[in-house]
C-alpha cells in the first residue's frame, strides 16, 4: 500500500465498511436520517451548473455521484479503496460523463484549476482522516478560480438521529458495538476502533481562518453544517 494512504479512514472502511456493505449502511438510515441526506444533496444541486466539472473526494460506491451525473457536464470521484471503486463501476454502468480514479485526496494528481465545483461532504473531513488544512489545500490547487469546495457535516441539532442511525449500523454488523463511555458531544465510537467525529460552524471558521481564506457557512435543514469556500485567486 502507498504509505500515504496508511492512516486515511484508519484503514477500518477497507476491512469493513467498503462497497456493498457502505451501500447497505445508507439503506439503514432512519427516515429522519434519509431527509438530511436528500437536504444535502439538494443543496449541493444548487451549487452546480449544467456547465460544470466536478470533483468528489471519497466517493465510495457512487451515492453521490449518481445524482450529481445528472446536472453537471463532467464528475470525477476519487477515493482510496478499490473494492468501493470497483462496485461503483458497477453501480454507475451506463452514465458517461462520470470518471472513476483511485486516488488519495492527501495528494489529488489531477492538474491544476480543474474543476469548478470540488465536494468533500457527507463528514468527509471526519471520514477520511486526512488533516484538514492539507485536504483543503489540495482540493485548492485543483480548483478553477472562481470555483467552489463544498465541506460538509453534520448539525448538533441532528445528533440523536444520527446516533441511532450509527446504532442500527452496529446491529446489522456492518459497525462494531457502539462504546457509549466514549460516544458523545458530536464522536461516535466503537469497540472495534471506529470513529466518526463531526465539524461545528466553529470549527469550518478556524480552519478557513488558518488558511486565510473566506467561506459561507450555513446551517441546512437543522442537520447539516455547510462551508462553502470560493476560491479568489
Amino acid at each position: 500500500m502507498n504509505p500515504d494512504k496508511r492512516t486515511e479512514k484508519s484503514d477500518y472502511y477497507s476491512k469493513n465498511l467498503f462497497a456493498v456493505k457502505l451501500k447497505r449502511a445508507y439503506e439503514t438510515a432512519p427516515s429522519r436520517i434519509q431527509q438530511y441526506l436528500n437536504a444535502e444533496l439538494a443543496y449541493v444541486l444548487d451549487q452546480i451548473k449544467p456547465s460544470d466539472t466536478v470533483l468528489e473526494l471519497g466517493c465510495g460506491y457512487g451515492r453521490v455521484l449518481k445524482r450529481i451525473a445528472e446536472k453537471a457536464t463532467t464528475v470525477v470521484g476519487i477515493d482510496i479503496l478499490e473494492a468501493s471503486l470497483k462496485f461503483a463501476k458497477d453501480y454507475l454502468r451506463g452514465i458517461p460523463n462520470i470518471q472513476l480514479h483511485f486516488m488519495t485526496a492527501r495528494n489529488i494528481k489531477l492538474p491544476e484549476q480543474t474543476f469548478d465545483v470540488v465536494l468533500g461532504i457527507q463528514n468527509a473531513l471526519s471520514a477520511t482522516k486526512i488533516d484538514p488544512p492539507l485536504l483543503l489545500s489540495q482540493a485548492l490547487r485543483v480548483t478553477k478560480t472562481g470555483g467552489k469546495i463544498i465541506l460538509s457535516s453534520y448539525s448538533e441539532k441532528i445528533w440523536e438521529e444520527r446516533l441511532k442511525w450509527f446504532i442500527r449500523q452496529a446491529e446489522e454488523g456492518l459497525l462494531g458495538e457502539i462504546d457509549y463511555d466514549n460516544t458523545g458531544n458530536g464522536v461516535i465510537t466503537c469497540k472495534d476502533g471506529f470513529r466518526a467525529t463531526t465539524f461545528t460552524k466553529e470549527d469550518f471558521m478556524h480552519l478557513v481562518n488558518t488558511l486565510g481564506l473566506e467561506a459561507k457557512i450555513q446551517e441546512v435543514d437543522d442537520s447539516c453544517i455547510f462551508c462553502v469556500i470560493t476560491k479568489i485567486t
